[in-house]
């Protein structure tokens, strides 16, 4: 098997920076179109322009957290600074599960659970594209895992 890699989608991040454009040129446009130009000042714009750190941030996160299904196992990485991995056979998996709120159904985008045997035994990774397809394709690797062990 391919490795595969799930990570955050990238539709919510484009969209808060798309919101924040938009912002952003109308606090500009009303800055330099303003009759009372000598009572506003340029801070003014600094306040649209900090918006840009919230989908900056989403941004920078959505790359330190992936998931990858290679062969028999499921790697689970997250962080920056302190990096956590949790490596898990694929045969372990005993459920996986999508969780969506009504504005990821419109989406497209969903939570993905899977549930594995041992201690630690939620694996969770959010706002992926295509949910249904992904744990289709765990349960399926999951399923041949099994089955080669018999």
């Amino acid at each position: 098997m391919e490795e595969f890699v799930i990570r955050p989608t990238m539709k919510l991040i484009r969209a808060g920076y798309t919101v924040i454009s938009l912002i952003f040129i109308a606090a500009v446009l009303a800055y330099t179109n303003s009759a009372a130009m000598e009572s506003v000042t340029a801070w003014v714009l600094l306040a649209p322009a900090l918006l840009f750190l919230w989908p900056l941030s989403r941004q920078i996160r959505r790359g330190l957290t992936k998931m990858t299904i290679q062969g028999d196992k499921i790697r689970h990485e997250s962080g920056l600074l302190t990096k956590t991995t949790r490596n898990i056979q694929i045969s372990k998996v005993q459920d996986v599960r999508v969780d969506q709120t009504l504005f990821q159904r419109l989406l497209g985008v969903g939570t993905l659970a899977i549930e594995t045997a041992g201690e630690t035994s939620l694996l969770t990774i959010h706002d992926i594209d295509d949910p249904h397809g992904v744990a289709d394709r765990v349960s399926r690797a999951a399923h041949l895992s099994t089955d080669k062990e018999k």
